[in-house]
């Protein structure tokens, strides 16, 4: 089925990944989450915000503490007539992790970029577009970690059944013994859902900079599509 699901991928322009997103959508284990995290439409990403220089930057704190149907409409996203918004029980996620996919631990200052594909798992279209929720949770103690949003701008997009997309996320990674954050699981809130899929940071020996508290955070997450 993926192999069709590839097929169909490359025919339509607006549905393009990487080829390494690609293959890692060809290879999802995933489990779904049953848990509600957050707001509709973001999750609960709406932690501290700024700018971070790559990927359009975090949003100021105008981004906190919005509800999904305001960030659909700010967004610019149309909706697709008839076809319903991507549930999260009909969504599978996981980690690209194609040789091209694979977060640059030597970029400047450890910052860095990974992708998660997004699978419509149902044989029915729907419609995604906006910002997910994304939450990290820590090995020590299950620390949650809320991400922000980039100021990127975005459109809704149709998803066949069987078909995949994917956004990323801005990484800052750290080598340091101080100051770090080591995540465990990151959990995926669709837009305009409450419920969330849980997946493996499949990282497990690499640290992030804890910037949870910071004004201008480097780790951050960008739109979907």
């Amino acid at each position: 089925m993926r192999s069709n699901t590839t097929a169909r991928i490359a025919r339509r322009r607006s549905f393009r990944v990487a080829a390494a997103v690609l293959t890692a959508a060809a290879a999802l284990t995933l489990t779904a989450c049953n848990n509600d995290t957050g707001a509709a439409g973001t999750g609960s990403s709406s932690g501290s915000s700024g700018s971070s220089g790559s990927s359009g930057g975090a949003q100021g704190s105008d981004a906190k503490g919005k509800g999904g149907e305001q960030a659909a409409a700010e967004g610019g996203g149309r909706a697709h007539a008839g076809v319903e918004r991507c549930r999260t029980e009909n969504l599978e996620a996981a980690f690209a992790t194609g040789e091209d996919a694979l977060p640059d631990r030597d970029g400047d200052g450890g910052a860095t970029t990974a992708s998660i594909v997004l699978i419509n798992k149902s044989t029915s279209s729907c419609r995604i577009g906006g910002f997910p929720g994304v939450d990290l949770t820590s090995i020590n103690g299950g620390e949650r970690w809320s991400l922000a949003r980039s100021s990127q701008k975005w459109s809704s997009l149709e998803l066949e059944g069987g078909q995949s997309t994917s956004f990323t996320l801005n990484l800052a990674f750290t080598k340091e013994e101080e100051g770090f954050y080591q995540p465990a699981w990151v959990e995926i809130t669709p837009p305009n859902e409450t419920k969330s899929l849980k997946i493996e940071w499949p990282w497990e020996n690499d640290s992030l900079v804890d910037q949870r508290g910071a004004t201008r955070p480097a780790t951050f997450v960008n739109p979907i599509g």
